[in-house]
């Protein structure tokens, strides 16, 4: 149906009307020697039209480029400012922090931490919670805990799940049904199969056979897939996947990360989901570095009764900033006043109202596409029906195709995630904003398919 010469005719067009748009860009990418990469961070070469725009300011759900330019943001710094970017609260609590009552980082702890905690308890349902500085730290650090309480060596997750760059996730599964080393998994302390069982997700018989070997001591997963795509559980699967770790003495980790999306308790409080470890990161701290995880009171009971372990200074485990005071009144601001119950209810509403304009584009036009939703993140796919795994969504992808959407919007002030079609509303996010986005891919499918 797509006109592949069309396509990379019309990428090469707007690759070309990004580049005259964005010339200080341009300029402050070639003067980054000093850079590996030419960035900060190396994703930040993941982007569609060559270079990265370089930012300049951004405040709730607007950024502006050195250009000049202004975008409405859906990307959200992928998740990181689903609070939008600079709440006010978060700033507030920071800069009181910072300026007025000081302390950085101290080793200590504050009061705010138990107010985080016991937030985090309400939404999420687990008792006893620990702090990061990343949901990668969280999962690393969660990853060692339950490896020492079940003397279990492997961890089990699904083929292309999302857990920050934790080396026991980048395993896939291979021809043969049975895991191998993810493509891209460049410096592998071990063969992660050494590590790390997997199975597809929304497969139970591929999860029950892989937890047979009952060397597994926790399977950690994302209750929907996020970063190859949003991939929802069928309907019974994530039940399935508690009874059947629970038959096998297998911990369950939710991680939280993405899927927060879904409601103020994430997924697990919209899905009433029973985790033994939850990890979360990101969005929880207002655009300031933080993440935890949280253990259920049977398993933070069993953890506190075990002698023969050192659980205050646990090798591995913790480090010198974690739960520094900004961070967590970061996250207290954060929880208390900006990414509230009444602010997700607004957001989700506002990621229907976007998954029901990109429906109706997409059926206008007779595309095989389809978008899925999980509470106030939503994105396109090119296959219909959605795909039901991580493989399949993997084999569903584009590279040009959504190079051309991405580079086509930005080029006309919308910014998606770079990773992938992702749009995320943030609290700030409004109708008009998402009619605007309605709007701009309206024309893009026109001239795609002209």
């Amino acid at each position: 149906m797509i006109d592949r010469g069309r396509l990379t005719a019309l990428l090469e067009r707007e690759r070309a009307v990004f580049a005259d748009r964005n010339p200080t860009s341009a300029r402050h990418y070639a003067e980054a020697t000093h850079l590996f990469g030419r960035v900060p961070m190396t994703w930040m070469n993941k982007n569609a039209a060559g270079f990265p725009l370089y930012v300049d300011r951004a405040r709730g759900s607007r950024v502006w480029d050195v250009d000049g330019h202004e975008y409405v943001d859906f990307a959200l710094g992928d998740t990181g400012a689903m609070a939008g970017h600079s709440p006010q609260p978060t700033l507030d609590a920071v800069a009181r922090r910072m300026s007025d009552l000081g302390g950085l980082t101290t080793m200590l702890p504050t009061p705010d931490a138990e107010w985080v905690g016991a937030e985090l308890t309400r939404r999420f349902g687990l008792s006893r919670w620990s702090f990061a500085l990343t949901a990668t730290d969280a999962n690393r650090w969660a990853i060692r805990l339950v490896r020492a309480l079940t003397g279990r060596p492997k961890i089990l997750v699904n083929a292309y799940c999302y857990h920050g760059s934790v080396d026991e996730s980048l395993i896939v599964v291979g021809p043969d049904g049975e895991g191998m080393m993810r493509p891209g998994n460049v410096g592998a302390p071990v063969d992660v199969t050494e590590t790390s069982r997997v199975a597809e997700f929304n497969d139970l018989d591929g999860l029950e056979r892989q937890l047979a070997h009952g060397d597994v001591a926790a399977v950690l997963m994302e209750p929907a897939l996020t970063n190859i795509g949003i991939v929802l559980p069928d309907d019974g699967y994530l039940a399935g996947v508690r009874e059947i770790t629970r038959r096998h003495g297998t911990l369950l980790i939710i991680d939280e990360t993405h899927t927060f999306s879904a409601g103020p308790g994430g997924a697990t409080a919209l899905w009433g989901l029973e985790p033994d470890v939850l990890a979360i990161g990101k969005a929880i701290g207002g655009g300031v570095p933080c993440g935890a995880y949280g253990l259920s009171e049977e398993l933070a009971v069993s953890a506190e009764g075990r002698t023969d372990l050192d659980l205050v200074d646990m090798g591995g485990v913790g480090g010198t900033l974690a739960g520094n005071p900004v961070s967590v009144a970061a996250m207290r601001a954060t929880l208390e006043h900006v990414l509230t119950d009444d602010a997700f209810a607004h957001m989700v509403a506002t990621a229907s109202a976007f998954t029901t304009g990109v429906e109706a584009a997409i059926a206008r036009h007779g595309l095989p596409w389809s978008i899925s939703q999980l509470g106030a993140r939503a994105e396109y796919r090119f296959a219909s029906p959605a795909p039901r795994n991580g493989t399949e969504s993997a084999a569903a992808a584009d590279e040009d195709l959504e190079d051309y959407l991405h580079v086509f919007l930005v080029n006309r002030g919308i910014l998606l995630t770079p990773f992938h079609n992702m749009a995320l509303m943030a609290p700030t996010t409004t109708l008009a904003d998402v009619e605007r986005h309605h709007a701009v891919f309206e024309d893009a499918l026109t001239d795609l398919l002209a």
